[in-house]
C-alpha cells in the first residue's frame, strides 16, 4: 500500500521547488502515515501545497504570499482570456450586406418598407466608426461603453400598415417558416422585442405599440418609429478554444512573474514597499470593476434572453473601464521594473530551481 501512497504525496510535493529536500519531506511523511492508507488525507494535501507554494514563491513564513498569487494569476488570466476572445472574433463572418440585409428583412416582414439600411463599417464599432487612434480618448474617458459589436438593420416610419400585434404575430409566424430559433419575447409598456438566432446570424426585432420619435424636437407623425429590426454576428466557435488557451497561458505567465517579483523583493530590497504598494493598486483597479460587473451581467443575461451573451470584456467591464486596467497594467510593469533592482549583496538569497 505504500507505492500508491507515495507516489501520491511526491505529486503534492511538486509544489515544492527542488532545494526543499523533496525526498526527505517524502520519507518523513510516509513514516508519519497510519499503516494500510493509499492517498493523503485532504488537509495533508491542502497544508502540502500551501507550503509548497509559499517556498516556490520564496517566502515560506509568509500567510498571505499564497492568496495574493491565486488572486494575480486568477486576474491576470481572465484578462488573457478577453484578449484572446477579441482575437478570436476575427474569424466571424461579415455583416450583411445592404442588399443581402433588405432581402432578409423582406424574407421576415414582408410588405414593410425599412429605411436607414447601411453596410457596417467594422465587426465592432465605436460611435458608429471602427476603432482607431483618434478614438483612444473615447475609449479611456468615459465613453469606453461605446465600443460595441455592430448591427445591420433598418427601421419603419410612420403610420403601420397593420396593428402591432398582428405585426408581431407575423413576425412569429415568419420566424417558424424560415428556420430561426425564436426566443421568449421582451415586453414593456411601449414595444415589444423579439429575438431570433439563425446559424451564426441573430436578430432583434422591436415592435413599438405607441410610435416613438426618431429625432428631432419637430419630427411629423410619419416620421415616428413603428419598427425596427437588426441584424448581428453570433459568437463565432473559434473564440472559444481561444479564450480557453489565452486565459490558461495568461495565467501561467503572471504566476511566474509573481513569483520571481516575490522572490526578488523578500528580506530587506530597498523597492520591497514600493512594489506592495503597486501590486496592491493593481490587484484594485482589477478586481474592482470585474467583482462588480459579473453580477450585473449574469443578472442582465437571467433577464432576458440571448441568441449569443455579450463579449467576455464586456462581463469584466471594459472597455468601460478600460482606464482602471490601463492604469492597473501600469503599476504591474512598475513592480516588475523595481524588483529588478539589485538586493544588498549581505541579503542576496538564491532563486530556488525551478522543476
Amino acid at each position: 500500500m505504500t507505492a500508491p501512497l507515495a507516489r501520491r504525496y511526491r505529486r503534492l510535493l511538486f509544489c515544492y521547488p527542488r532545494a526543499h529536500r523533496r525526498d526527505e519531506l517524502l520519507a518523513t511523511l510516509l513514516e508519519a502515515a497510519s499503516p494500510g492508507r493509499d492517498r493523503p488525507t485532504a488537509r495533508e494535501a491542502a497544508n502540502l501545497i500551501r507550503h509548497g507554494l509559499r517556498a516556490r514563491l520564496g517566502r515560506p513564513a509568509s500567510r498571505t504570499v499564497t492568496t495574493w498569487a491565486v488572486l494575480a494569476t486568477i486576474i491576470s488570466g481572465i484578462f488573457a482570456a478577453a484578449f484572446a476572445a477579441r482575437a478570436g472574433w476575427e474569424t466571424a463572418e461579415p455583416l450583411p450586406r445592404t442588399a443581402q440585409t433588405r432581402a432578409m428583412l423582406a424574407e421576415l416582414l414582408p410588405g414593410q418598407e425599412f429605411r436607414y439600411i447601411e453596410d457596417a463599417p467594422a465587426m465592432f464599432t465605436i460611435y458608429g466608426g471602427p476603432l482607431r487612434w483618434a478614438a483612444v480618448n473615447d475609449l479611456l474617458f468615459g465613453d469606453g461603453n461605446e465600443y460595441s459589436l455592430s448591427s445591420v438593420g433598418g427601421i419603419v416610419n410612420g403610420i403601420p400598415v397593420r396593428p402591432p400585434q398582428e405585426t408581431l404575430d407575423l413576425v412569429r409566424q415568419r420566424l417558424r417558416e424560415t428556420g430561426w430559433t425564436a426566443y421568449r419575447p421582451m415586453v414593456n409598456d411601449t414595444s415589444t422585442t423579439l429575438v431570433a438566432r439563425r446559424g451564426n446570424t441573430t436578430l432583434t426585432v422591436e415592435v413599438h405599440f405607441v410610435p416613438t420619435v426618431y429625432s428631432g424636437p419637430s419630427m411629423l407623425a410619419e416620421d415616428s418609429i413603428f419598427l425596427t429590426a437588426a441584424f448581428q454576428r453570433a459568437t463565432p466557435p473559434a473564440v472559444y478554444p481561444s479564450a480557453v488557451f489565452g486565459g490558461i497561458a495568461g495565467a501561467v505567465v503572471a504566476f511566474l512573474l509573481f513569483g520571481w517579483a516575490s522572490r526578488r523583493t523578500v528580506g530587506r530590497h530597498p523597492t520591497r514597499w514600493a512594489v506592495t504598494t503597486l501590486f496592491g493598486a493593481t490587484m484594485t483597479l482589477w478586481w474592482a470593476p470585474t467583482l462588480i460587473a459579473v453580477p450585473m451581467m449574469a443578472k442582465h443575461h437571467l433577464d432576458e434572453p440571448h441568441p449569443s451573451w455579450h463579449p467576455m470584456w464586456e462581463w469584466l467591464w471594459q472597455p468601460t473601464c478600460s482606464l482602471l486596467f490601463v492604469a492597473g497594467g501600469g503599476c504591474a510593469l512598475l513592480c516588475l521594473a523595481l524588483a529588478t533592482l539589485p538586493r544588498p549583496r549581505a541579503e542576496a538569497v538564491p532563486t530556488p530551481a525551478a522543476s
